[in-house]
């Protein structure tokens, strides 16, 4: 799905309601689409943390993840658009840091 997408649904009003979790899931996503679009902005801000704790540049940070600046750009502005887990998984890598990933039950499972 894409940025524009999720700032369309994002847009829709929710009044009074309260998260379950998973801001994606709870404007509409399914399940699936809900725990990738997490796990991505989860790694984007670990990459972000990262990036400021070393106080990169985004020349700096490209250099050292190997991609381009408008790469890093995009992380930081969390435009994940063309970004796989597995890309940012190894981005992450390089930084010391390898995620964890926690099984729930889906409510369709349940």
């Amino acid at each position: 799905m894409t940025k524009k997408e999720i700032n369309k649904q994002a847009k829709e009003p929710r009044i009074g309601r309260v998260t379950k979790g998973n801001v994606f899931k709870d404007i509409g996503f399914t399940d699936t689409e809900a725990a990738i679009l997490s796990m991505r902005v989860d790694i984007a801000v670990e990459l972000e943390k990262f990036i400021k704790r070393k106080k990169m540049t985004q020349a700096q940070a490209a250099a050292f993840f190997g991609v381009t600046q408008p790469r890093i750009s995009n992380i930081l502005k969390k435009n994940l658009d063309g970004f796989t887990i597995d890309f940012l998984v190894r981005m992450i890598s390089k930084a010391g840091k390898l995620p964890r990933v926690s099984f729930r039950r889906s409510q369709a499972a349940a």
